[in-house]
């Protein structure tokens, strides 16, 4: 019987171990920190001013968009529209799908970007391609006619700066990066 017993005591060691083991990994790795209601509401001390989450759902194209609950929008329905390049004007859909994916998008509203603001982009994201924009972790430049100053946006949030100089403005993008709209289950 003691073989019978200390082959129990370990095998319930390895199990205890692994169970630990994958809970460590899963405190960790912020797996349950990443989405709660508070992170998205804008009470959880995340950076940004949080914007009313008025869903993700996608359109046809042609079909009308709603009214959007900020200017430049932050989230919304929207004909699902890539981003190619950065450092040109962006359409609304655009913008959203941008958002959408994780993607932090910088509007300026002069015609080249900011001294520096290139520089803040790269440095949280690096050079800006079309697979990376696809995937959600892009920092995208986007020229936005009548903006003052920079606007940094997120799904659901927003930041205004004077200039792309502002701590804020980095932090901003740092933080929201990759996280874009909740998962939801589409029809």
């Amino acid at each position: 019987m003691t073989r019978v017993s200390s082959a129990l005591e370990w095998i319930a060691i390895v199990v205890a171990a692994l169970l630990i083991a994958a809970g460590a990994i899963a405190l960790l790795s912020g797996y349950f920190a990443g989405r709660d209601a508070a992170a998205l509401n804008g009470s959880s001390g995340a950076p940004g001013i949080g914007v009313r989450d008025t869903g993700d759902a996608h359109l046809r194209p042609g079909q009308r968009p709603p009214r959007y609950d900020s200017n430049p929008p932050t989230s919304g329905p929207h004909v699902p529209v890539a981003v190619r390049k950065d450092d040109a004007v962006l359409s609304d859909n655009q913008l959203l799908q941008a958002l959408e994916l994780g993607n932090v998008v910088v509007a300026y509203g002069s015609p080249a970007p900011p001294a520096g603001l290139e520089r803040v982009a790269r440095a949280v994201a690096g050079p800006f391609t079309p697979a990376l924009a696809a995937s959600g972790q892009a920092v995208i430049l986007a020229r936005r006619p009548g903006t003052r100053g920079v606007i940094g946006l997120a799904w659901a949030r927003l930041i205004h700066v004077g200039s792309p100089s502002a701590p804020s403005l980095h932090r901003f993008a740092q933080y929201w990066l990759g996280r874009g709209a909740p998962r939801q289950k589409r029809p």
